[in-house]
């Protein structure tokens, strides 16, 4: 896609998607940009609706659909924070929604889910297969199936926060964004690259389950086993010929690996400076910033902070346990 078109359909999303998202605050982080000189902003996507920005890709899918395939049914798969924001839709919208997840989805997300009464599938262990299974299922009864980053619609949804931080910022120097499946990370990227390919994207990513950067440091998208992770939002395999796969090889400009320790002490250190509760996938970009801060003396730099929904047991085990 062009720079052109690729603007136009991020400013068509943010107008289709304005009645159903909020316009989440950007904080300078004062404790960030001490010691080099630096202007380190938090973006608070946190603080969106249903807790992250998955609800901006999810919007601009379903509301693209004609009657005529609203009226079919959703299905769609999701380890959490997209199923949220496709359960939210459906209470606004009536459309009917089903929802895959793995078999080890974070179990704050799925009581969440489970008390909102939306029909829930469970299947496999790994996001990618859950959502490789949902979309088969989709095909065989004839329902549209809405991915939780696979697809031009949903990175235009996601490219809404990029247009959203130009904005209120104007010039960035750097941006600090998690990866899972590459959808938020392909449509920030390539926003703000059609802006200006003077900014820098800086994608983050946990070393248990770094499969993006593996792929793009292969050149081809690759089947890997990922570890435990306490970034939830991010684990699990690429859909194969996945359209992020192309987007973060083309506009990611360096990946940064960080560990749980890592994360962890990220997460800690939000609620300490900040006073706000984020999940691992939103810790990841602090903590990739904290490993390579000396590099970006007198920048203007963005942490994107993507979610906050963490569960009770795993915050509980955080507090009690530090790092």
């Amino acid at each position: 896609m062009e720079p052109s078109e690729f603007l136009a359909k991020t400013k068509e999303a943010a107008a289709r998607i304005k009645d159903h998202i909020l316009q989440t605050p950007l904080e300078l982080s004062d404790s960030l940009s001490q010691g080099n000189n630096s202007q380190v902003y938090l973006k608070m996507e946190h603080l969106q609706i249903t807790g992250s920005f998955k609800i901006r890709g999810a919007a601009n899918m379903l509301l693209s659909l004609t009657e005529a395939e609203k009226k079919r049914g959703i299905i769609t798969a999701s380890s959490g924070n997209h199923a949220a924001a496709m359960v939210h839709l459906q209470q606004k919208t009536g459309i009917g929604v089903t929802i895959f997840l793995p078999e080890n989805a974070n179990e704050a997300k799925i009581s969440d889910l489970r008390d909102s009464g939306v029909q829930l599938r469970f299947f496999g262990t790994d996001v990618a297969v859950a959502e490789m299974f949902a979309r088969e299922t989709a095909k065989k009864e004839g329902k549209i199936f809405i991915p939780p980053y696979n697809h031009p619609d949903i990175i235009a949804g996601q490219a809404t926060l990029g247009h959203e931080l130009f904005q209120q910022l104007g010039r960035i120097d750097a941006v600090f964004v998690p990866i899972g499946g590459g959808g938020l990370a392909s449509g920030v990227a390539a926003y703000l690259k059609s802006v200006s390919d003077e900014i820098q994207i800086v994608g983050c990513q946990p070393t248990n389950s770094a499969v993006m950067y593996e792929s793009v440091k292969a050149g081809k998208i690759l089947k890997l086993k990922s570890s435990p992770t306490i970034s939830d939002g991010t684990a699990g395999g690429i859909e194969d010929d996945s359209i992020t796969f192309d987007y973060c090889s083309r506009f990611v400009d360096e990946y940064v690996l960080v560990s749980e320790n890592e994360i962890r002490a990220a997460i800690l250190w939000m609620l300490k400076n900040h006073f706000s509760l984020i999940e691992g996938a939103a810790a990841l970009s602090i903590a990739s910033f904290m490993n390579v801060r000396q590099r970006y003396k007198d920048k203007k730099i963005v942490l994107i902070l993507t979610g906050k929904r963490i569960g009770l047991n795993t915050l509980t085990k955080l507090l009690c346990q530090g790092v």
